[in-house]
């Protein structure tokens, strides 16, 4: 079973966002300047291994690329071409290319059969 492992929010003004979710959640936010990113830490991390609570998840913001782009939930999955298989499959599709992240990993935006956006996330340290 693949499971959500992270979340995107758009934002057309990342300062004045970062500000309502750190006021409001109380989400600690950090830079990635190289990445024009910023990770979202919504609880306890350990830098090697993730959030230390079970089902939690953190995320990132980012600069809103298109007009009523929403917030993205990430799917960590084994293989994103086999992924993408099923997704067409079933109704949806790939958007853009898959992009490497670092030496982290893979990333791939698709649509599900109902056009909403899903990233794909495939670890290159498995």
């Amino acid at each position: 079973m693949d499971s959500v492992v992270h979340f995107e929010i758009p934002a057309d003004d990342l300062d004045k966002a970062k500000r309502f979710y750190r006021a409001v959640f109380g989400w600690e936010m950090v830079d990635v300047p190289q990445m024009e990113y910023c990770m979202a830490y919504t609880t306890e991390s350990d830098p090697e291994k993730g959030p230390k609570r079970p089902g939690a998840i953190n995320g990132g913001m980012r600069k809103r690329m298109r007009k009523g782009e929403s917030p993205i939930l990430v799917m960590d999955v084994k293989s994103i071409e086999d992924t993408l298989k099923k997704v067409k499959a079933n109704g949806g599709k790939a958007m853009g290319e898959k992009t490497k992240i670092g030496d982290m990993a893979f990333y791939q935006l698709c649509r599900d059969c109902e056009g909403n956006v899903i990233g794909l996330f495939q670890s290159l340290k498995r």
